[in-house]
Order: C-alpha cells, then sequence, then structure tokens
C-alpha cells in the first residue's frame, strides 16, 4: 500500500494540483483504489475460489464436505475478505485524518464481527442437511447443543460490537455482566428451561424427530417436524402445524407412537353389545345354519354349546388365519363387563399395517364382517331405539 500512496502522489504532481486541492485529490483516489481492491478480493473469491472448493468437494466420495461446505456458506464467508481488505488500508488511506480513520475502523470491525458470526451460524445450519427424516438421540444432542451455540455465539458478538463501538476491552464488560446476571437469568428464561427440557427429552429417548406423538391436553396429534431450545414444532395428520414447548412435553403427558411403529403390529380393541334376549343354548336352526355355512363341524358343537361361546371361538379362529392380523401376537374375544346397552364383547387382535388408510380400512372389514355374521348364531347387535 506504501507504493500505491506514492504512486498516487507522483500522478498528483504530474498532473501539476496545488493548494488545497492536493488532500482531496489524494484521499479521493486512495479511496476509489481501496474499493476497487475490496471489490476485487470479493471478485475473486466468489468467480475463482468458491468454484474450486465446490469442485473439489464433488469429487470426494463423502457428503458431508458437500453440505458443509455449500455455496451459502462460502458466499457468506466471501463478505468478509473484502471488509478485511478495507480495515488493513484504513490506515494509509486516512492516515491524514485521524478521526476519520478510527470511525471508519470501529465499523469496519463491527461489520467484520458481525458477518463472521453469521458465516459460522450458516455453517452451523447446514448441520441440519445431514439429517434424514429421523433425528437420532446423538444428533438431538448435537442439535440442541449447536442452538446453545447459536445463542452464546450472538451474544458473544453483541458484546464485542458494542466493546468495538465504545473503545473498550470486552473483557472489561464480560466481567461487569456478573452483577446483571439475574436480569440474563429472566431475559433467558424460556431458553435456559427449554435446554434443560430438551435434555431430558433426548437422554431418556423420549422425543426424536419422525415420531408420531400425541398430546391429549394440547390437541396435538402428528409428527415431530422440528426440535430446538424453546419449542417442538408437529405437523398433524390434517396438515396443520402446532408448536409446544419442551417443559411442556416434560411436565405434563404425551403418547409417542414410536414403540408401537417398531414392534410387529398395532393393537385393536374394539367392542360390540349383544341383546340378553338372544343370548341361549343353540338351537336346531341355528345349529344347521352354522354347519351349513362352514362356521363348525357337526360334531364340534356342543349340545349345551352357548351361541355367544360360539361366535367367540370362531372369530378368534378367523381373526389367526386373516391376511390383516399378525398370528403371532395376542388374540383375544373375551366377555367384558355387562351394562344396561348389553353383553359386551371385546375384539383384541394386532393389525400389520400400523397405520394410516390401510389400518382403517382394515379394522373396518374385520368388524364389519363380525357383524354380518352375528345373525347366523342367532344374536343380535344391541341397539338403542326411541320409544
Amino acid at each position: 500500500m506504501k507504493n500505491i500512496v506514492l504512486l498516487v502522489e507522483r500522478l498528483i504532481n504530474i498532473c501539476g494540483l496545488t493548494g488545497d486541492a492536493v488532500p482531496v485529490v489524494r484521499h479521493v483516489l486512495l479511496v476509489l483504489i481501496t474499493v476497487l481492491i475490496a471489490a476485487a478480493s470479493e471478485l475473486v473469491w466468489r468467480k475463482i475460489i468458491v468454484p474450486i472448493i465446490v469442485k473439489a468437494t464433488k469429487k470426494t466420495k463423502s457428503t458431508w464436505d458437500d453440505i458443509l461446505l455449500n455455496r451459502r456458506v462460502l458466499l457468506s464467508a466471501g463478505h468478509i475478505a473484502p471488509a478485511v481488505v478495507v480495515w488493513a488500508l484504513l490506515p494509509w488511506v486516512f492516515y491524514q485524518f485521524p478521526t476519520v480513520q478510527t470511525v471508519l475502523t470501529r465499523l469496519t470491525a463491527i461489520y467484520i464481527t458481525v458477518m463472521s458470526v453469521a458465516t459460522v451460524i450458516a455453517f452451523i445450519d447446514s448441520f441440519k442437511l445431514l439429517e434424514g427424516e429421523k433425528r437420532t438421540a446423538t444428533q438431538q444432542y448435537f442439535y440442541t447443543f449447536f442452538g446453545l451455540l447459536k445463542i452464546v455465539m450472538i451474544f458473544i458478538a453483541v458484546i464485542v460490537v458494542v466493546s468495538i463501538a465504545i473503545n473498550r476491552n470486552p473483557m472489561v464488560l464480560f466481567a461487569g455482566l456478573g452483577a446483571t446476571s439475574a436480569i440474563l437469568m429472566l431475559v433467558f428464561q424460556d431458553t435456559i428451561t427449554g435446554l434443560v427440557a430438551g435434555v431430558r427429552l433426548t437422554s431418556n429417548d423420549m422425543l426424536a424427530k419422525g415420531d408420531w406423538i400425541t398430546v391429549q391436553n394440547s390437541g396435538i396429534d402428528g409428527i415431530v417436524e422440528e426440535m430446538t431450545l424453546t419449542t417442538v414444532k408437529v405437523r398433524n395428520f390434517d396438515n396443520t402445524i402446532m408448536t409446544i414447548s419442551p417443559k411442556t412435553l416434560v411436565n405434563d403427558s404425551f403418547c409417542n407412537w414410536k414403540g408401537m411403529e417398531e414392534s410387529a403390529g398395532r393393537r385393536v380393541v374394539k367392542r360390540l353389545f349383544y341383546d340378553f334376549r338372544k343370548v341361549g343354548i343353540v338351537d336346531n336352526e341355528t345349529r344347521s345354519v352354522l354347519v351349513g355355512k362352514g362356521y363348525f363341524n357337526d360334531g364340534d358343537i356342543a349340545k349345551d354349546a352357548v351361541n355367544v361361546t360360539l361366535l367367540r371361538n370362531y372369530v378368534e379362529r378367523w381373526l389367526k388365519g386373516n391376511s390383516a392380523v399378525n398370528p403371532e401376537m395376542m388374540i383375544l374375544v373375551k366377555q367384558a363387563e355387562a351394562t344396561q346397552s348389553g353383553l359386551a364383547v371385546d375384539f383384541i387382535f394386532f393389525l400389520k399395517n400400523k397405520g394410516g388408510v390401510p389400518y382403517e380400512h382394515d379394522i373396518s372389514g374385520i368388524m364389519e364382517y363380525i357383524i354380518a355374521i352375528t345373525p347366523d348364531f342367532g344374536l343380535r347387535i344391541y341397539q338403542q331405539t326411541s320409544i
């Protein structure tokens, strides 16, 4: 830069400028040269260095470098280079105007600080792209830590910016924060409690990204899309998005369907009420119907067999052979507590399809079949009618 200053002086002498115009022309030329050098540095970074890094990362077999060193991170870092150039050249440009030099140096230093933090935050955010639809407990730990790290970095950046603006040592400001710790605790109360609750959720493997949860008190029933320090974002099955704090999930109760999704089947418990007046010993007509339609062989029906018992036995046998039901898991048809609505019978089984439209269709098909065969056993499902 010293040679550039000497060159500018020679140009001014060659042009024959004298008097008060010399300092003005000198500083205008030096400012233009500084701007050109800064612009050139950003252009070199954007047009040469960034493409080289992108091509180098694409040639590697791993994908993490493509994600972490993406264009957003690299372009954000490119904003720092021209600022560093300006900051380095300011003492040579405004050496005759120390006040202007001081002000511009501080502003440039503040800009470098802000853009450096923005670049690091962009780098941290790129870690999200390494995740799949599900987020493991380890990934959630890192995600929570990175969220806290971003807050700490922003907080430190604010302190550094203030210290640059007032020309004080940042350590002095940090030392003075001890007196205001109570205020800081109040300001960051939600963040601190959210962090603690988030750690509890992940350390106990209670919740992860991609889990299906149900929160009765909040009307939430959907898939966890995001977990941050202060909120858990859930997309309900009607595509509405609801947010809830980790603290609420920890303090209250919620249902995580992860265990069901990882199991071999989803439990179904259905109940039908049968009219007491139709419960009884199987007569000859009913016996003929049951044998004729292939529910039982004639020798399988005892003389004192009860129609409800036969229904329970047949439905259990039929469920074990149903392709939608997992026969390796519990299949039970049992009598429940009777009510004024009739004799209650519970149908308990596990379906292979554990969610969505197939699950609902399987349940409907099974229960519709049971309802349809009820008259063949001489039974009638209770149905309340108005008098």
